[in-house]
């Protein structure tokens, strides 16, 4: 997927789990009587209609499409099947669209995974965690390490496209037991895999715990050298860090979060699920309620379970642009940046930013070579031709350093404190579709 490609995303929330796990803040809940599979399913169906309708008015092609949770591999394939079909049935999904599917070791087996494949999976990502039994149990896994090499080798069985995930910096972890527990995984891992630091998340057991003096977590500097080894190991593997703590062979990226971290268009559906929408008069935030009981009455009796809507001004747009943005090793388009926000951080700020090693500024990718696109024109008013003049110098791209990386939330405070508007000019046919002519190129 470009850099440059428009993206359109669904996301499905299933909310779930067999176990709450104690660093967990995901929107993700246990019912042990169970829960009514084929009521779930309709509201699922009606949120996505209304969605539709909410955005309706501009074609859009389903580009990737990503069932999380909670834990979505404890739902029928039968129920993933019927959802893919009905997204299919409101938005053409564009051929090799990346069809995602979480994961846990403990609900794996063949047949569930033949059963999404056939029903349109085409890509899994796992929560194996720890390599390390003991570990598992402190990280309230209710999988071992057998049953996770297990799933992660059906899976490669079964699906083109894998991916599994690696909590870091746990209580008593050493460079050196890291360091043999990254290689085992790098040696299972193909084309995929995530590392994450181990953080300590408000209202979880952890973080009881941990402030109680009855959890222990690496120091900050030991921290460092852990996230150092974990970029030196993975490079030398040939999973290059594309984001923070995702990690890839060239094309195996996930293109949906991709999709979020390039600031594109995606419907957020299910309980506590997130959408950021572009409606015909205005750009959408999302979030439906997050109890999975209350978010199913909401459904029957309204159509949808939308607990809250907000209209994103450009500032507010541009703050989450650059927030997403420099997660990224590709870093921030500034040029992308001023297009959706009609801001750019101010050179003083970069610049000072730079002295102390926290950005860096990037080349600007090469110009289109679409005939017509080297050249900008400039909107003279509704019905008046627009007056062609020389493309601007690219404003280029800007990314957190790897010290930056430790320091991204105070980066984003002080480059979005540090904005000035900036006016891009747009091409033609953006021009042309301001006053709903024709573009001419």
């Amino acid at each position: 997927m470009s850099h440059d490609e428009p993206g359109f995303g669904v996301y499905i929330h299933w909310p779930f789990c067999a176990q709450k796990c104690p660093y967990c803040d995901f929107n993700s809940h246990v019912r042990f009587g169970g829960w009514d599979e084929p009521r779930y399913l309709a509201a699922y169906k009606r949120e996505l209609d209304h969605t539709a309708h909410l955005i309706a008015g501009k074609p859009r092609t389903v580009s990737s499409i990503f069932f999380g949770g909670g834990t979505p591999s404890l739902m029928k394939p039968e129920t993933v099947a019927a959802i893919l079909d009905h997204i299919g049935a409101l938005w053409p999904v564009a051929p090799g669209a990346e069809i995602t599917l979480e994961a846990n070791p403990g609900s794996v087996e063949a047949a569930r995974f033949a059963g999404y494949r056939a029903a349109g999976v085409n890509r899994v990502s796992i929560g194996v965690q720890s390599l390390r039994d003991a570990d598992l149990k402190r990280l309230g896994r209710i999988h071992s390490v057998d049953e996770a090499k297990a799933a992660v080798a059906i899976a490669h069985r079964t699906f083109d496209r894998v991916s599994f995930d690696l909590i870091y910096a746990r209580p008593e972890q050493t460079l050196e037991s890291w360091r043999d527990e990254l290689a085992e995984a790098l040696a299972m891992a193909r084309g995929h895999l995530s590392l994450y630091q181990l953080t300590i998340e408000p209202e979880t057991r952890f973080a009881d715990l941990y402030a109680k003096g009855r959890l222990v977590i690496p120091a900050a500097q030991d921290a460092h050298d852990l996230y150092e080894l974990t970029q030196e190991l993975t490079a030398a593997s040939g999973l290059a860090q594309y984001e923070i703590s995702n990690h890839a062979r060239p094309g195996e990226e996930s293109r949906h979060n991709l999709l979020y971290w390039r600031y594109h268009e995606y419907v957020g559906v299910g309980p506590g699920a997130h959408g950021r929408l572009n409606a015909p008069d205005a750009h959408l935030a999302t979030m439906t309620e997050r109890n999975p009981e209350r978010w199913l009455a909401l459904v029957e009796e309204k159509g949808h379970g939308i607990a809250d809507t907000e209209s994103l001004s450009p500032a507010a747009r541009a703050d989450e642009m650059l927030l997403m943005g420099l997660r990224l090793d590709e870093g921030l388009d500034l040029d992308a940046l001023a297009r959706i926000g009609g801001v750019a951080p101010r050179p003083t700020v970069v610049s000072g930013l730079m002295s102390q090693d926290l950005i860096e500024r990037l080349p600007a990718r090469a110009a289109s070579s679409e005939p017509g696109l080297d050249e900008i024109r400039a909107c003279l008013g509704p019905g008046l031709a627009p007056a062609g003049v020389a493309r601007p110098a690219p404003l280029g791209r800007i990314r957190a350093t790897k010290a930056g990386r430790f320091l991204l939330n105070q980066l984003v405070l002080e480059l979005s404190a540090g904005f000035d508007p900036v006016t891009p000019a747009l091409h033609h046919d953006e021009c042309a579709a301001m006053d709903n002519r024709p573009a001419a190129h």
